[in-house]
């Protein structure tokens, strides 16, 4: 691609991108969903100012690194030791049901796949999709409500903090799979051996971060050095272990996450992410999505996907908060802080694109679920817990 034509492609990505997602906020939806738009509206589907190129790829690659980066620095581990069991158990079965469900309804409209089948990895990477978390939403309706400090509002933090990390690990094994090649034992193996040694790494690398921090704290060259672990770690997971370099880029956030300049770090990313980086991974997915091949199947589809999506996270977290303990209206209220998806669901869908797992067309059904469950569930929030306290009044 000609210099002079990249240079006017971002110039529109980022005005184009940032006017939605300021339109977005207008509305009360996710700011992501107005770039997302973004890149629908400039892309080939519709007035066709800007063409996905290698070049633009490898800037959304750089995008999803960086999220993912940051979003491991904002990992919590104080909190999810203090919740720790039941946390973990809602966490699973967040999981587990929308993976069932994903799988089962892709089935449902393209017919029983064969275990192993080209068809088959595609049902179960449907799931995969549905199983991510975002709580970003949630948190805030729960802090503007007062109730982000009590013990639901702590547990549904901490389930979807770890609720990310299992669908990772999901995402990486269902992708390990698609390999002709690959056993399932061998891409677990592979899978562990690079949790072991991220795990012996991060206790070295954070002691040395610890020690330059305390010589030299904040200062830029601790976001510099950082930087270079989540593109390390990322180039280590996909080289030698077969595992996402997303995976890479979170654990190297982890590994930092409890560092003095955690915070310090996660503020010169998200420069980086919100200015470039980030706008242009949100609006490659819109320039990646055609609209003009959408039929009634996909339409038809994209709604159940919606559905199954929000009725798989409330079923499974609001049943496993009752068999943690929880009760009344306290196990819809977890299940329902539970089915807001955002960045990581997006994250997700890429990298099937990416593989082969993952047709352009079904980005409609992911973007229709992350501004549907991103506008309904404060709206559900608040109405169970008016209905709380006016069941106190009385």
């Amino acid at each position: 691609m000609d210099k002079l034509e990249v240079l006017r492609e971002l110039a529109i990505i980022i005005i184009f991108a940032k006017a939605f997602g300021l339109l977005a906020r207008k509305v009360k939806a996710p700011q992501v969903a107005g770039e997302i738009i973004a890149g629908l509206l400039i892309g080939p589907s519709v007035l066709g100012l800007v063409d996905s190129s290698d070049f633009l790829s490898a800037f959304a690659e750089i995008g999803v690194i960086l999220l993912m980066f940051t979003a491991g620095l904002e990992t919590n581990l104080s909190e999810l030791k203090k919740t720790g069991l039941k946390a973990t158990l809602i966490a699973c079965a967040g999981v587990f049901v929308p993976l069932v469900f994903g799988t089962l309804l892709y089935m449902g409209f393209y017919g029983p796949q064969e275990i192993g089948s080209e068809g088959f990895f595609k049902a179960v990477f449907i799931g995969t999709i549905l199983t991510a978390t975002s709580v970003s939403i949630t948190v805030q309706t729960l802090r503007e409500l007062g109730k982000l400090s009590n013990e639901v509002g702590q547990t549904i933090m901490s389930a979807a903090i770890i609720d990310d990390v299992i669908g990772i690990v999901v995402l990486t094994v269902v992708i390990g799979l698609k390999n002709p090649e690959s056993k399932t034992g061998t891409v677990v193996l592979y899978t562990v051996l690079f949790f072991i040694f991220a795990i012996g790494v991060g206790i070295i690398v954070f002691k040395l971060f610890k020690l330059y921090d305390s010589k030299y704290p904040h200062t830029r060259r601790i976001p510099i050095l950082g930087l270079a672990l989540a593109f390390g770690l990322s180039y280590i997971a996909q080289k030698y272990f077969d595992v996402a370099d997303i995976t890479g880029a979170y654990i190297a956030g982890v590994i930092l996450c409890q560092l003095r300049d955690s915070e310090y770090i996660s503020e010169k990313m998200d420069i980086n992410s919100y200015m470039l980086f980030g706008p242009v991974f949100f609006c490659s997915i819109g320039l990646q999505t055609d609209i003009k091949n959408i039929d009634t199947t996909i339409i038809v589809f994209s709604l159940c996907f919606v559905l199954v999506g929000l009725l798989s996270k409330i079923i499974g977290c609001g049943l496993a908060a009752r068999l943690c303990g929880y009760k009344g209206l306290n196990t819809l209220k977890i299940g329902v802080g539970m089915m807001t998806r955002g960045e990581v669901a997006l994250i997700v869908a890429q990298r099937g694109l990416s593989v082969g797992m993952l047709d352009h067309r079904y980005f409609t059904a992911v973007i229709l679920l992350i501004i549907i469950s991103s506008i309904i569930t404060p709206l559900i929030l608040k109405y169970l817990y008016s209905k709380n306290e006016a069941g106190a009044a009385a």
